[in-house]
């Protein structure tokens, strides 16, 4: 199907050539926007695959219970688990040495038998090892590669080399009392066996109404501010970017917000999807507006949708969200849709 598309858009383009030099301009900027290459999409997971379980951020301090719990759920699911050789090593902060996060990471890439990789938690360390990450693995053999927080360093870069991955759940969300979770369970699971997403939520006063779509991008946005100026540092030109965040000040995150958009990081978005900022932190100076309308502020220059209150991030109800698929979304006032195109 993709080679029929470039050969339909190589067709148009010789067509435009006896057209003026305007039009033949505008001619190809439009096929030039319509052959942006689709991302690699991994195999969606059937029973009896393998999914690997790695720790290539922080350090798993008594949390058996949770990767044990992870390990039955995707054994409910008909696949096969192999916990990485390293998950439970301590150095300090990490889930073990550099050296080892990245061995357990690498050898899930590379083995031609594991169809997913979900990450056991976040925290922090992912920067301190994604540049020694051996992609080509996957350019061969594409996985699923699931997680959140920390692990949208490596989401970025993976979106950067051409490869479609998850923002999910983790293996430490999980609990023996499911029904709190219970939707970011089945997102996952929908998500990784190939079943339509759809999201509609309900409205905010805050919304900023209108349509887009476009590549769907992003998560914690103090990892995107972190990426900034290196090599997975995203490209937000036609993409529709989504943001989260946990923990912070208000004023640390319009910080952030300030510095990307000093940058041009939102000059060409589509359009934003905030996700949940949770547990913000308060300050001896109150900021004196809502987190919303500090995002607003921030970007009351752009003119692209805004959807508030989407359920991602470091809560309960974390839907999957498939970082690369071509998405269409709808905001009003009253609600929003998100919708992901197979």
């Amino acid at each position: 199907m993709r080679f029929a598309r470039k050969n339909i858009l190589t067709f148009l383009l010789v067509c435009c050539l006896g057209q003026n030099a305007f039009t033949q301009v505008m001619i190809v900027e439009k096929i030039k926007h319509s052959m942006k290459a689709d991302l690699i999409q991994p195999s969606y997971l059937k029973p009896g695959d393998s999914v690997a379980i790695v720790a290539p951020s922080g350090v798993l301090n008594n949390r058996d219970k949770e990767i044990d719990l992870a390990r039955k759920l995707m054994e409910s699911w008909g696949l096969n688990v192999k916990i990485g050789r390293y998950v439970f090593e301590k150095a300090g902060h990490f889930a073990g040495t550099d050296a080892q996060r990245i061995a357990d990471l690498q050898a899930a890439i590379d083995n031609k038998n594991i169809k997913a990789i979900w990450m056991a938690r976040g925290g922090y360390g992912m920067v301190r090892v994604i540049d020694k990450l051996d992609y080509s693995g996957l350019k061969s053999n594409p996985k699923w590669i699931v997680g959140y927080s920390d692990i949208t360093a490596l989401h970025n870069d993976l979106h950067n080399k051409g490869l479609e991955s998850i923002h999910a759940m983790m293996c430490t969300s999980m609990d023996a009392n499911t029904a709190p979770i219970a939707n970011s369970i089945n997102s996952l699971k929908d998500a990784l066996f190939g079943k339509d997403l759809y999201y509609k939520i309900k409205g905010s006063e805050y919304n900023k109404e209108g349509e887009a779509s476009g590549q769907l991008i992003g998560g914690n946005l103090t990892l995107l501010h972190t990426m900034l100026g290196s090599r997975s540092s995203l490209d937000t030109e036609g993409k529709i970017l989504f943001i989260e965040e946990i923990g912070e000040y208000a004023y640390h995150i319009d910080r952030m917000l300030m510095s990307l958009k000093r940058a041009g990081f939102f000059k060409n978005c589509k359009g934003l999807i905030v996700g949940q900022i949770s547990n913000i932190r308060e300050n001896t100076t109150p900021w004196g507006k809502t987190i919303e309308q500090l995002i607003l502020d921030a970007f009351q220059d752009y003119e692209f949708p805004i959807l508030f209150g989407f359920p991602a991030g470091h809560e309960d109800d974390n839907r999957a969200l498939i970082l690369g698929r071509e998405v269409n979304l709808k905001v009003s006032k009253t609600g929003g849709e998100l919708i992901f195109f197979q």
